[in-house]
């Protein structure tokens, strides 16, 4: 049923597609050339239909290209969005250059325009619109997926809670193979492994998902059989899933798929060169800004206390090598600089200092760390030697974050991860932003940095 359920959903989807572009095209003449002002007729209203046939059909094959087509229904908004908006921009590009070329200048650019904004408009709000209906009615017991769960390991059973905490999602667990009951498990035992093809062949579930242990791997060619045998379509869960990353990547080596644990978007090197061009960029222009400011703390700080303006700390950077990061200095000359925390009730701080700490006006030394290269605008605080020593012996993947460059604020801080709070909280929302990178989650995170608030992130840790 849900199989059907699904081409139907498909349907609906490209059919509304369809009528979305093609009715922008009419609306978008109308709004050129009958309400805005300048509004002479250069094109018959014939031709712009013929055009928004085609422009329809055109756009209609580039979707099913990008995959938002597919079933969604593990896919976030956040992550069907940009797809449509790359669609969108892609095919606007095309017609563009199919406009220049052919020499067809009567096209108003002006209409072209608002078609582009009106339709990429409509199509992401009728998304929003449609999974907002599909959760309802999920939450209702329609559109329900039938599960089967082969295994009783600790990933079987987190998969299991995340199908009982989100119904959302419209996932129904019919029950669970594996060797003998779990008795600490409230899901229903539906038989033993030398039962599978048989189980299958009874409930037909829309999906089987094999979460066995270490143990049971040897088990796999007959998982996958039974499944092949009964038409059932499988999905593993690996039992390292824990050490892998959200979205992991394949290579191959003639043949021979290559599982990569961790993916890391930032060793594309265009993505590099897009983030380290926003970094130089921007760090050069709030120092030139905010060359006042410093200067005036600049003389705060000496005036406050004696030694230097400038605190040099050594830290660990990407690849584990060491730089020296730029601070005003905030506390008195002391022994501890390099193997202790400061706290907000330090009284190692001086009054100038705690205010300029409040404000992080200390921090603005290390816009010359980023445009050195040491630094990024976004990324995981840099740690002291000394700590990284001692975390990484005590926190899983704690030294995953040196893959990329450490930042001035990043996705922990502005969830309230600074100072003397939790490392291992902490690290999980670094390797989520290391794993999630793009360019809109750095602007978003330098906006809530600068003028505060909160961004809501649906897939993790919000």
């Amino acid at each position: 049923m849900i199989k059907e359920n699904q081409k139907l959903l498909n349907r609906i989807n490209v059919i509304s597609d369809g009528l979305i572009i093609l009715l922008m095209f009419p609306l978008a003449f109308w709004l050129r050339f009958s309400v805005l002002p300048g509004g002479r007729v250069s094109i018959p209203f014939e031709a712009v239909i013929s055009l928004g046939v085609v422009y329809m059909l055109v756009q209609l094959f580039t979707f099913a290209s990008f995959g938002l087509y597919q079933s969604f229904r593990r896919k976030r908004l956040k992550i069907e969005l940009p797809r449509l908006w790359m669609a969108c921009l892609l095919d606007l590009v095309l017609l563009l250059s199919i406009l220049y070329l052919r020499h067809w200048d009567h096209y108003s650019r002006e209409m072209i325009a608002i078609f582009f904004f009106l339709s990429t408009g409509f199509l992401s709000a009728k998304r929003y619109v449609l999974r907002r209906l599909l959760r309802h009615y999920r939450q209702k017991g329609f559109n329900i997926k039938h599960v089967v769960l082969i295994g009783s390991s600790a990933m079987a059973h987190r998969y299991s809670d995340e199908l009982r905490n989100d119904r959302e999602l419209g996932y129904h667990l019919v029950g669970y193979i594996a060797g003998k009951p779990d008795e600490s498990w409230e899901e229903t035992w539906l038989g033993g492994f030398d039962k599978m093809e048989e189980v299958l062949e009874k409930n037909r579930p829309d999906e089987v998902i094999s979460a066995i242990d270490t143990d049971d791997f040897e088990r796999t060619p007959a998982i996958i059989s039974a499944c092949e045998k009964t038409g059932c379509k499988l999905a593993i869960v690996p039992y390292y899933a824990e050490y892998m990353a959200a979205r992991p990547n394949f290579d191959d080596l003639n043949g021979i798929p290559l599982l990569n644990i961790r993916y890391i978007p930032l060793e594309n090197w265009a993505k590099a060169f897009v983030k380290r061009a926003m970094d130089v960029i921007g760090s050069a222009v709030i120092l030139v800004l905010l060359s006042p400011l410093m200067l005036a703390t600049a003389i705060g700080v000496k005036i406050s206390s004696p030694g230097p303006i400038i605190f040099k700390q050594e830290r660990v950077g990407r690849n584990k090598k060491l730089f020296t990061m730029y601070k005003f200095r905030s506390m008195r000359v002391n022994t501890e600089e390099n193997t202790a925390w400061s706290t907000n009730e330090d009284d190692r701080k001086t009054k100038f200092g705690s205010f300029i700490r409040k404000y992080s006006i200390d921090e603005l030394p290390q816009f010359w760390n980023v445009l050195k290269g040491d630094m990024s605008l976004v990324g995981p605080r840099p740690e002291l030697p000394f700590f990284v020593d001692r975390f990484k012996e005590e926190v899983p993947l704690y030294m995953v974050k040196h893959q990329v460059r450490p930042g001035i604020t990043g996705w922990a801080q502005i969830n309230g991860l600074r100072g003397d709070t939790s490392i291992k909280a902490r690290i999980e929302h670094d390797l989520y932003y290391i794993e999630h990178w793009s360019v809109g989650f750095d602007i978003r995170i330098l906006w809530v940095t600068v003028f505060g608030g909160k961004f809501k992130n649906d897939e993790h840790l919000a």
